[in-house]
């Protein structure tokens, strides 16, 4: 591993001086296979021109994220910016490397949560678009686009968290083909129309199964806050470590987007039938409103309080994008229609 390791510090660097002045491109990119922004902005936009899609997109993202923590709790890979501290290997021969405001997250590196949770639900929406466009057109050519585009999605999302030391190459690899697969096999099992009973027990299976795992793990010895001490320790500036990088959190996300999941679909099943043009007025004001949901903020201290208004915070998600929203547009264009 020491070798592949090193290979990747090396390849970091030279994407770096190559990439000079693109920076800030590249934390664009990166921001765009955040986990989050699966919940926040894939999710909206796709619900709206695909209900079944955009449910899709919730429940692949949660459960694929899921799987990412476990996996990265298992695995324990390393990140490029403390691993060049850690290893003492490059005491005579530094790197020539920086670290950005998105490189200090605090979990272990392998795989890549970014390269995964993008693979999966990405696939959801580009596979559902090819079909789309397939069944209109009948054009391979042009139903394969969407395909071609998934593809170089993937490689720009895992040059930017090689770019910005935020994992190593192989990293973004393993996290690129298990999201595919996540992404192929998840989305024939979307659970639409399911009780809510179903998406409370999913969430609190998913929490419990958790918890009892990193129990199970440090019973075995293995203290699992092993990376938040060395993220803390070689991260250029304090305050880029923030606490919804920590592995509880996406844990909190995850349940808590599948518990809204559940219950956007009690308050009512099927979601709300309107026009494009509603439907385009409820994508504004969801984009609108998760936006000032995300930007709320939640006290640091203790850390239980903010995992559980982290926790509420994606329970809310779902029912302003298929509840409150629509339902509002639904009933001021319909009595505009009457009057």
């Amino acid at each position: 591993m020491e070798a592949l390791y090193t290979q990747g510090i090396w390849v970091a660097e030279r994407l770096q001086q190559r990439s000079t002045g693109r920076e800030d491109i590249w934390q664009v990119v990166t921001h765009i296979g955040d986990p989050k922004a699966a919940f926040l902005l894939v999710f909206p936009f796709t619900y709206f021109f695909s209900k079944r899609a955009g449910v899709a997109v919730l429940w692949v993202a949660a459960v694929s994220e899921w799987l990412n923590l476990v996996f990265k709790w298992m695995l324990f890979g390393e990140r490029p910016f403390w691993w060049i501290g850690e290893s003492r290997l490059f005491l005579q021969n530094q790197p020539r490397v920086q670290q950005f405001s998105s490189t200090c997250e605090t979990g272990p590196g392998s795989p890549s949560g970014h390269a995964m949770v993008t693979a999966a639900v990405w696939w959801v929406v580009l596979s559902s678009l090819g079909s789309f466009l397939y069944a209109r057109s009948r054009s391979v050519v042009l139903s394969s686009a969407p395909y071609l585009f998934y593809l170089v999605l993937l490689v720009s999302v895992g040059l930017s968290r090689i770019f910005i030391l935020a994992h190593f190459p192989h990293q973004v690899v393993a996290g690129s083909i298990t999201g595919f697969v996540l992404g192929v096999v998840l989305n024939r099992r979307v659970p639409e129309g399911r009780p809510l009973s179903f998406f409370f027990g999913i969430s609190v299976g998913l929490l419990l199964a958790a918890l009892a795992l990193h129990a199970g793990l440090q019973q075995l010895g293995i203290d699992l806050s092993w990376s938040i001490a060395l993220a803390k320790k070689w991260c250029s500036r304090a305050e880029w470590i923030r606490l919804d990088t920590v592995p509880f959190s996406s844990l909190t996300r995850d349940c808590g987007a599948l518990l809204g999941l559940g219950l956007a679909q009690y308050w009512k099943p099927g979601g709300w039938s309107l026009p494009w043009a509603p439907r385009a007025l409820s994508l504004a004001f969801s984009s609108m409103g998760l936006y000032h949901v995300h930007r709320l903020p939640l006290p640091v201290r203790p850390e239980l309080l903010f995992y559980g208004l982290f926790f509420v915070k994606f329970v809310i998600v779902p029912q302003i994008v298929m509840i409150l929203v629509p339902g509002l547009v639904h009933l001021f264009t319909n009595k505009r229609k009457k009057d």
